[in-house]
């Protein structure tokens, strides 16, 4: 599998996701946000964690008019495969790529630490390893993760299965740490090509580092 990481000023998480991914055997390429082409033969790209443009307005708000980002739109409107990963959902949020806003935590405060997540709906690539009600330990460092959508959006994600990932303790009940809607931590587009998430599945590759949870997240793209 061929996976394009795109790469903007104040990308933090290219490298970790360059490793996750090379890790399970995929080969990748990072892209500089100013290309206006992708690599040829790319099944999966990947929109890294990190500060684009150092958050300036809002998360996301300036990587959005990037040059290369319009041959990420084209590829996911042409059926291709693309990942979102905290500030790669943030853009993917700001694109229009996926439904719903990302707002500040409700504390206010940059959050960072494990947190454990529910898996909700595994009728996709990105969890198709998983089952639902799976319980993972997986990294959160944001402060604008609190997502938001309205109640009539929040219906069609639901109506559509496309929540995916959900905040939790370690027995599965509610555990909010930022305020998003309904605990949601993760979702897709109504086609189910498109992905974003807050949680880092990409440092939580090794059992060493604190869980390696993560792992049969992003092998889910290299399933047939």
């Amino acid at each position: 599998m061929n996976v394009a990481i795109v790469v903007f000023p104040g990308t933090n998480c290219e490298l970790d996701t360059k490793y996750a991914y090379e890790k399970i055997g995929a080969k990748t390429t990072l892209v500089w946000h100013k290309e206006t082409e992708l690599p040829k033969g790319i099944d999966l790209i990947v929109l890294p964690g990190g500060f684009s443009y150092g958050d300036y307005l809002r998360s996301g708000a300036i990587a959005k008019f990037s040059p290369v980002m319009q041959s990420v739109i084209d590829f996911a409107n042409n059926g291709g495969y693309v990942l979102g990963i905290c500030n790669g959902f943030q853009i993917l949020l700001e694109l229009g790529l996926l439904p719903g806003a990302m707002k500040k935590n409700r504390n206010v405060h940059f959050i960072s630490e494990f947190h454990y997540l529910k898996v909700e709906n595994r009728d996709n690539k990105f969890l198709q390893k998983l089952q639902v009600g799976d319980i993972l330990n997986v990294p959160i460092a944001h402060g604008e993760g609190n997502y938001y959508i309205d109640d009539s959006g929040l219906k069609r994600l639901k109506d559509n299965g496309q929540i995916l990932l959900s905040y939790c303790d370690k027995e599965g009940n509610l555990s909010n740490p930022n305020g998003s809607v309904d605990s949601i931590a993760g979702i897709c587009n109504d086609k189910k090509n498109v992905f974003g998430l807050m949680p880092h599945p990409e440092r939580a590759v090794e059992e060493l580092l604190g869980s390696d949870d993560g792992v049969k997240m992003l092998q889910g793209f290299m399933e047939g």
